[in-house]
């Protein structure tokens, strides 16, 4: 299952920072089971928003440069309130370290309910990569991820693209 939490971009400074936004809707499939009697958004989800949240401002940052991005590492993770239907969950994210060599940059990244209450915060660190090496087959997925993630871009900034 592949998930796509972020909702909207707000605002971004390339090599800088990113502010998005996550709407959590009761209807989400994952809150049936995270819990019945009392859905709230699961800590790794909360995460994963975060983790998303970080590879867009990479994106924007290198102009694209990996169709690939992955979590690394994680560290200091710190959670707060919970995350409840009905509400939005700001995601801050702060750049903090580049390395080229080995295609990894590391962020800051907080959550925070609408009313302003800590979810979650952490220190993360994303790689990124291509699949071109792989032979013409990686070429030709890496071109339809970029495509994709220009496209999913437009949508989350509001920069719709006409043809």
């Amino acid at each position: 299952m592949r998930f796509h939490l972020i909702d909207r971009i707000d605002r971004w400074e390339p090599g800088k920072s990113l502010v998005a936004a996550k709407y959590l809707a009761l209807g989400e499939e994952y809150l049936a089971d995270h819990f019945p009697q009392f859905p709230i958004m699961p800590g790794v989800l909360m995460l994963q928003a975060c983790v998303e949240a970080a590879s867009w401002l990479w994106r924007a940052t290198s102009d694209y440069r990996h169709p690939v991005i992955v979590l690394r590492e994680l560290k200091s993770v710190k959670y707060g309130t919970f995350m409840m239907p009905g509400r939005r969950m700001d995601v801050t994210v702060d750049l903090t370290k580049t390395d080229p060599a080995s295609d990894t940059a590391t962020f800051k990244v907080k959550g925070a309910n609408d009313a302003g209450e800590q979810t979650v915060n952490a220190i993360l660190t994303l790689h990124g990569y291509s699949l071109a090496g792989r032979g013409p087959a990686g070429a030709a997925a890496d071109a339809k991820l970029l495509e994709h993630w220009k496209a999913r871009w437009a949508l989350l900034t509001g920069q719709l693209r006409t043809k």
